[in-house]
């Protein structure tokens, strides 16, 4: 009677450890995925993804990244499938992955190619806040079977985070702030996007924060007359940065705006606060303390 007994427990005991090992996930596009195996052959179909994937150890697992994967080092040695939206569906096939990790972003009709050629594939979305950034880093240990170290990655950021808030917290005043991506025109982030929760989590106000949408070309007129205190440049190269600065400080609508006044520009490393993975922080502590110098304590 014991015995039996004993055995009813093992036994559920074990079905409650599959049950839990092969939970059922949603990716961003509603579709179903259970996580069986670890997975051993593994494509990334975005930068963010490719530096997660690295942060938990699973580099050997990576068989092909776009062009764009450039962090780590490591990832510029893996095979290329193409971009984010121009993917070589030939490529990836010839990869032979038993997954692919995609982000909202890459063409649906090629996501819904692969998954008909019976291709496990789970896709991912960035949220409009900074703290969806960990729910990415959850989720893909899931589904790659690392969760003991996607847990350990996102306690250290959250550790980070919470000291930043908390050296922030404090301080009332906020500058206004206009983030400007290095290129044509005058595009940056509107409230919809979680780079806008970035410059507010970093005590920073937003002028097109109002505007509901994730990137908007700024009204020139406009952006003369909400006339900024700072002025961060999104650039992938301080050479960049540079140019797009001396192209605002010589245009002779920016000369009365405060920041160009007061040479109050700055350079973000646009890879690094894009990005939604291990180093957004890193973006997050640069604003820190380019809005309020002298009160932000220094990170290590």
């Amino acid at each position: 009677m014991k015995l039996k007994i004993i055995n009813l427990i093992l036994l559920f005991i074990l079905l409650s450890l599959t049950s839990f090992s092969s939970q059922t996930i949603k990716d961003a596009l509603g579709n179903s995925y259970t996580p069986s195996l670890t997975p051993q052959r593994i494509v990334s179909l975005a930068p963010n993804i490719t530096e997660i994937l690295f942060a938990l150890d699973l580099g050997e697992k990576i068989v092909g990244v776009t062009r764009f994967c450039d962090y780590p080092q490591e990832a510029l040695a893996k095979e290329k499938i193409g971009g984010m939206i121009d993917l070589n569906l030939e490529k990836i096939k010839s990869l032979n992955p038993d997954l692919v990790i995609g982000f909202r972003g890459n063409p649906i009709r090629i996501l819904e190619r692969l998954k008909k050629l019976k291709t496990h594939v789970f896709v991912l979305e960035m949220g409009p806040n900074v703290e969806s950034v960990f729910a990415i880093i959850e989720t893909i240990g899931q589904i790659t079977k690392r969760d003991k170290e996607s847990a350990a990655l996102v306690g250290s950021m959250k550790e980070r985070y919470s000291k930043i808030q908390s050296t922030l917290h404090p301080i009332n005043h906020k500058p206004k702030v206009f983030l400007l991506l290095h290129g044509t025109g005058f595009w940056t982030c509107g409230g919809q996007s979680f780079l806008n929760d970035l410059l507010i989590k970093a005590k920073g106000l937003n002028i097109a924060g109002d505007i509901q949408r994730r990137w908007l070309n700024y009204n020139l007129e406009q952006l003369i007359h909400q006339n900024p205190d700072i002025i961060i440049i999104l650039a992938k190269s301080k050479e960049n940065f540079r140019r797009t600065k001396e192209n605002l400080k010589r245009s002779s609508g920016f000369k009365g705006i405060r920041a160009v006044k007061e040479d109050l520009i700055y350079f973000l490393d646009e890879n690094i606060a894009t990005r939604p993975g291990p180093r957004l922080l890193e973006a997050l502590t640069r604003l820190a303390h380019i809005f309020h110098p002298g009160k932000f304590i220094q990170e290590q």
